[in-house]
């Protein structure tokens, strides 16, 4: 990758693990799924009338909005609110990589492999270690809350999925305006059935930092950051791009520790080492067994 493309990977990375943090920030005055539906809402207005829809069947594009967006993020920023820290929240997001793996799974005819087990295994590990902690910034509803935002992701992966087979070649900054679009409605009920006149009172009086973390949050980590991305999935692979994605709970522990003062305890470091090792174990795996061989051979000549 040459480095016109790297420096924007990793500025993309960098902005998606500081981005919890940032979330964390605006969850001091707005509540989360006012939040959730300032996030769409700007991200769907004024650009629904300059972009394109994607050329699949608006159910696909319903489920993909529902599930990635409305579904993922009321759970994370509920969970997140109830307690659960901008660090853990972004490496425990990671788990999506194993819930999108088990819903292809289920939904089509798709055959796990045996690196793909074996580091679910071991991530599952680190989220158990995860749980063993729960007591201080880590409680038991926000880590199955941020735990349901994972399988979201991943149910959203499997929607995209199906989107590409009818489209072809998707426009990722169409498909988050639309989606974003369709995630409002639901948002909207919910969030006026669960906190009422609580969704606009956080509105009133925000402070600079609430008003620049919501920015942040829909025109750097949501627009640019798809945007940016879909342009590097256009001119890599994906086994070159999506590693990169490994990154994510590195910046997202650093931002937390640098905004926050969040602290960064041993147990911390080890569950993220477990849930990385087995999402390295499910990008690298089978190319790793390749070179088994080839090692053996050459150090036995």
């Amino acid at each position: 990758m040459r480095l016109r493309d790297l420096l924007p990977a990793l500025t993309v990375v960098f902005m998606r693990g500081v981005n919890f943090a940032t979330i964390e920030l605006g969850l001091r005055q707005v509540s989360p799924l006012g939040l959730g539906i300032a996030r769409f809402a700007l991200s769907a207005f004024p650009w629904i009338f300059f972009v394109e829809r994607p050329a699949a069947p608006l159910r696909l594009i319903a489920a993909y909005g529902l599930l990635i967006f409305a579904m993922q993020f009321a759970f994370l920023f509920t969970g997140m609110k109830l307690g659960m820290s901008a660090g853990l929240a972004s490496l425990l997001l990671q788990l999506q990589a194993f819930f999108t793996i088990a819903l292809s799974v289920l939904t089509l005819g798709e055959r796990p492999t045996s690196w793909q087990l074996a580091g679910a295994l071991l991530a599952s590990c680190g989220v158990a270690l995860v749980a063993l902690h729960i007591g201080g910034d880590v409680t038991a509803i926000g880590l199955m809350l941020v735990v349901a935002a994972a399988a979201s992701w991943g149910g959203g992966n499997i929607a995209s999925k199906r989107i590409s087979r009818h489209a072809g070649a998707v426009n990722m900054v169409g498909l988050v305006v639309w989606g974003s679009l369709f995630a409002l409605p639901p948002l909207i009920v919910v969030a006026f059935a669960l906190e009422g006149r609580d969704l606009l009172t956080s509105f009133v009086g925000l402070d600079w930092v609430s008003v620049g973390s919501i920015a942040y949050i829909v025109y750097l980590s949501t627009l640019f950051g798809f945007a940016a991305w879909s342009g590097l999935l256009a001119r890599h692979p994906l086994t070159m791009v999506g590693p990169f994605t490994l990154l994510v709970p590195a910046f997202g522990f650093l931002g937390a520790a640098a905004l926050l003062g969040e602290p960064l305890q041993g147990w911390k470091l080890a569950a993220s080492g477990l849930v990385i090792a087995g999402l390295c174990l499910n990008l690298f795996g089978p190319r790793l067994l390749g070179m088994w061989p080839k090692r053996q051979l050459s150090s036995s000549e």
